[in-house]
């Protein structure tokens, strides 16, 4: 799989920060955007938070929401299963034409992982893939150790020592992306315990915050911001 260069070319769109918005009515949003956009329309960057909520992706299995309690879950039409979001992450919808950025979804999926790995390393901190599991991990007991995963994880447990630190759900249609990736920075994780997120039980979830990275929501959206400029580029 081909990476873009540490310093490619920016896109041309500059990103939007519409604060702390309702999930259901920015779904509605960026789902009209997508439907009504031609060739011509600028791709857009959305950096937003969101009020508690649980969403489901288009084929998530009910089973896997356990007790939401008073929390609303909003069923979407992206891929993946129940994830949280709340106050103290970070939430970015990137809006692209692919067939105009000239790459194709596994290789978009790659490019957003990459941005997150490198927001994360503009922490000190080292994040991981997992096969087979979109998102990125980070261990627990080091989290700023720069040493790979070795081996396969166990199927019995294929998060061994991980938490997931950012989720990752995307939609395409007629080679536009909507929904994104959400970035934990400081926030209350009690909601996860509520769900098996992203469809695997006891997998633990954690924040910038607890694993002792101390930033507030608006730098490390920044970052993210920027590295998501950067990597999603032509």
């Amino acid at each position: 799989m081909s990476t873009t260069a540490d310093h490619p070319t920016s896109l041309a769109i500059a990103p939007q920060w519409p604060g702390r918005v309702d999930y259901a009515e920015t779904f509605a949003a960026m789902k009209q955007f997508t439907q009504e956009r031609t060739p011509e329309t600028p791709d857009a960057l959305w950096i937003c938070e969101h009020a508690p909520v649980f969403t489901q992706g288009i084929a998530g299995r009910q089973d896997h929401i356990l007790a939401p309690g008073d929390i609303p879950v909003v069923q979407t039409d992206r891929g993946g299963q129940v994830t949280f979001h709340g106050p103290g992450q970070v939430v970015a919808y990137p809006l692209i034409d692919l067939r105009r950025a000239g790459y194709y979804v596994k290789e978009y999926v790659y490019r957003i992982e990459e941005s997150v790995l490198r927001t994360l390393a503009h922490f000190g901190v080292t994040g991981h893939r997992v096969a087979g599991a979109p998102g990125i991990y980070v261990r627990l007991d080091d989290p700023f150790s720069h040493a790979a995963l070795t081996g396969p994880m166990p199927a019995s447990d294929p998060f061994r020592g991980l938490g997931k630190i950012a989720a990752l759900g995307i939609k395409v249609s007629r080679h536009a992306t909507y929904h994104g990736v959400a970035l934990n920075v400081a926030m209350d994780l009690e909601p996860f315990s509520r769900i098996n997120p992203c469809g695997y039980a006891g997998l633990q979830t954690v924040d910038l915050s607890t694993i002792g990275i101390q930033t507030t929501w608006e730098e490390a959206a920044r970052v993210l911001s920027q590295k998501l400029t950067t990597y999603l580029a032509p």
